[in-house]
């Protein structure tokens, strides 16, 4: 067999990853953008050693840093992410068949990348931070590239009809959250977090033993995002930020749509966690559920809103370009944060929270997330692509 012969077959089998001329901005700045709401949230997992890091009996401007958050960030960043995890892998099995490549080659490309995403989430979990997402994103990714991907446009019509029951859910738990709140008449119930024995160990060795054991709790608990992993595969099949222009108005329904049932989900919690409202027991739990299940909507309101955003840009100006070069690195940044937390806040090392630590909390993910920024601008300046991604490639390709 000849040389020519080998390259052609390596050429038909798959290619290599996609250059930076073929990205498209939208889906590189949601990311980028997305993480400082992915710091603020585990930076303050860390700072409190427990979920969903708030200050339980706060006081002046805290009141408002628990508004924020509850409204905001919690349950609410990382559905941003697995909708753009779906609208990935629908733009690279693209890239892969639009170079020739068959379709077994392209779903072993797909499998092969996603059981590497296992590996790198069981050492981010075991090493760094038990709150990972990768390793559930490779679980999903493999299931996606064999059982969704290959399919045709009726049957991703079942994702729209499943989040159409989603809002119906919403909609039924948000009544039950109201009525609950207006019947309270037990004690007044504060919100507290719930431990997590990793963030709070006195040495490293005690909180690499207890992540072995979250960790799998974890990762089970997450798995069901599938059904937003599956809404990004839908909206990458129709190509909605490669051209947001194009995609205005179905952009602005989602947006409106999904970030109203959000951030109005998240509303009762949030005004008990900033102790503007006292209820019992049973309606902190209500609220609570209702703020969970609504965040999901975050994830395409979020992403809808970021999409008409690009579409009004008419020039990629040092922000914009700084903050998609680190979407372009979103795995590189994401590990930097776990590091980071771990160096800043840990009982073992710097254990930087003191005074108010909903404050320092603030303040650590606004800073790690800006030197990201920064850090990233610069790998791009130099056309390298992150060590996570680098590497990630390497084992890949």
């Amino acid at each position: 067999m000849t040389t020519q012969t080998l390259d052609t077959r390596s050429a038909v089998d798959h290619r290599g990853p996609v250059t930076g001329r073929e990205r498209a901005l939208a889906p590189d700045l949601i990311r980028g953008a997305m993480l400082l709401l992915i710091g603020l949230a585990n930076s303050a997992n860390f700072a409190f050693a427990g979920q969903p890091g708030v200050e339980s009996a706060p006081h002046g401007f805290e009141r408002i840093l628990n508004f924020l958050k509850l409204t905001f960030v919690d349950a609410r960043a990382y559905p941003v992410f697995a909708v753009m995890f779906g609208y990935g892998l629908v733009q690279l099995a693209r890239r892969q068949q639009s170079s020739g490549a068959t379709e077994s080659a392209v779903r072993r490309v797909l499998v092969k990348r996603n059981a590497w995403l296992i590996v790198f989430g069981i050492a981010h979990a075991t090493l760094l931070y038990f709150g990972d997402f990768l390793g559930a994103y490779g679980v999903v990714g493999i299931a996606c590239a064999v059982l969704l991907l290959n399919r045709g446009d009726k049957f991703h019509r079942i994702v729209l009809a499943l989040w159409a029951f989603m809002a119906l859910e919403t909609l039924v738990l948000a009544a039950k959250a109201v009525a609950t709140i207006v019947t309270s008449s037990g004690p007044a119930h504060a919100l507290t977090n719930s431990p997590n024995p990793s963030l709070a160990a006195s040495s490293y060795f005690g909180s690499l033993i207890d992540r072995l054991h979250e960790y799998p709790l974890h990762l089970t608990s997450v798995l069901p995002f599938v059904i937003i992993v599956w809404l990004g595969i839908w909206a990458a099949r129709k190509q909605l930020l490669e051209n947001p222009a194009a995609h205005k108005t179905l952009l602005t329904r989602v947006a409106v749509v999904c970030l109203g049932i959000t951030f109005v989900g998240g509303l009762p919690l949030a005004l008990i966690g900033a102790g503007w409202m006292h209820v019992d027991q049973e309606a902190v739990d209500s609220a609570s559920l209702l703020s969970h299940v609504s965040g999901m909507f975050g994830g395409p309101g979020y992403v809808a809103l970021f999409g008409l955003i690009v579409a009004r840009i008419t020039r990629r100006s040092v922000p914009v370009q700084a903050i998609s070069a680190l979407g372009q690195r979103s795995l590189s940044g994401y590990l930097f944060q776990s590091v980071s937390w771990l160096v800043l806040l840990a009982p073992f090392t710097l254990d930087l929270r003191g005074g108010s630590t909903a404050y320092t909390a603030a303040l650590v993910a606004i800073g790690v997330w800006i030197i990201s920024v920064l850090g990233a601008y610069a790998m791009s300046r130099r056309s390298y692509r992150g060590p996570a991604e680098t590497l990630l490639r390497r084992l890949v390709y």
